[in-house]
């Protein structure tokens, strides 16, 4: 075979092996549809719908946010939002049951299965997601670290509270928050130590320190108790941010979804106008994500749910404003501002947003 030969036949199998790009004119090969995976199973959905009730730890005696009252019926913010979850989850509103629990038990409640969701003032901190092994399945609530005092005081931040002696319990992260806090400042201060809230609490209406730290929010509960609420006030400084929401374990993502978007539901509705009076007139609206929220699509199907989750969910206790204003807003004795828990697009916009419904 001549040297010219054996080149040609090179040539022709070089142009054989490359690829003839396609013509703007050809049609390109039609893409597979996109298909949906069917929601997970969730073991602990699955034992909620056994039993027929969903178990919710909340802080025993936290005005606003979780107490009983002279009837023995549970209320608050933390409250309305465990019986939209189980108005989502098993129909109704009132298949639930409270577990109060404090601090030093609140975590291994949860971890062992005693609760499937631990709704209470518990922080989103770094060790409780990574060493706990819990999940923060959404935030519900913005808080910081603050200060009460007397009002006679006439303390106006809480860098004047040199010296001072300091409530605090001891079982949280109150008492790192505050030592964080004076020791970067050079401040000198004694911590009063108690293993409860309610202990610190006590402690400070008795005289027995100059000042009591803990969440805002708790502050603001406890204002109420005091024997004249009008003879404190709350410091501006927040020390700390404290992300409060519902925790759950880490072994079932399926069930930290369904508590999640059970919140954010309640945000959205806030969002698009979707109140617990006119959830019905809303199912057949103008707003598409609001019908989208409300059953159409079907997207209850992702997480294991039927269409009218999300509604049942917001008929329970009403959107996540409806829940603010009555249980810690200005409906309430305790008056909170919405501050940061504002919407994103409110007209003095705060942190609170959830993802889209789509």
């Amino acid at each position: 075979m001549s040297v010219r030969f054996g080149l040609v036949i090179l040539a022709v199998l070089a142009l054989a092996g490359c690829e003839r790009p396609a013509s703007k004119s050809e049609p390109k090969p039609a893409e597979a549809p996109l298909t949906v995976k069917p929601a997970a199973l969730s073991n602990t959905l699955k034992a909620i719908k056994a039993r027929g009730e969903l178990r919710c730890g909340v802080n025993p005696a936290l005005p606003g946010f979780a107490f009983q009252d002279n009837g023995g019926r549970w209320r608050g913010f933390n409250v309305d939002f465990c019986r939209a979850l189980a108005a989502a989850v098993l129909g109704k509103p009132d298949k639930v049951t409270f577990v109060p629990l404090g601090n030093e038990e609140r975590i291994a409640a949860l971890r062992s299965g005693k609760v499937d969701v631990l709704w209470r003032n518990t922080s989103w901190t770094f060790s409780r997601d990574a060493g706990d092994q819990l999940d923060m399945a959404a935030i519900s609530y913005f808080d910081g670290q603050g200060f009460l005092v007397r009002r006679s005081l006439n303390l106006t931040s809480a860098v004047e509270l040199n010296t001072a002696k300091i409530c605090v319990q001891g079982n949280a992260t109150s008492a790192q928050n505050l030592e964080d806090f004076f020791r970067s400042r050079g401040i000198a201060y004694t911590a009063m130590v108690f293993d409860s809230e309610e202990q610190a609490r006590a402690a400070y209406q008795a005289d027995k320190c100059d000042a009591f730290t803990a969440d805002i929010s708790a502050l603001a509960a406890t204002r109420t108790l005091m024997d004249d609420p009008g003879a404190h006030v709350i410091l501006p400084d927040a020390i700390s941010k404290e992300p409060l929401g519902p925790l759950v374990r880490q072994d079932d993502p399926a069930w930290t979804d369904i508590v999640r978007w059970t919140l954010y539901a309640l945000v959205l509705a806030e969002e698009h106008g979707v109140t617990k009076a006119n959830v019905e007139d809303m199912k057949a609206g103008a707003d598409p994500e609001a019908r989208r929220l409300l059953g159409e699509g079907a997207y209850g199907a992702k997480l294991g749910l039927d269409a009218d989750w999300a509604a049942r969910a917001i008929m329970a206790g009403g959107n996540y404003g409806e829940i603010f204003d009555r249980d810690v807003g200005q409906g309430s004795a305790l008056k909170l501002d919405r501050g940061l828990n504002a919407l994103w697009n409110a007209q003095k916009p705060g942190l609170l947003y959830a993802p889209p419904m789509r």
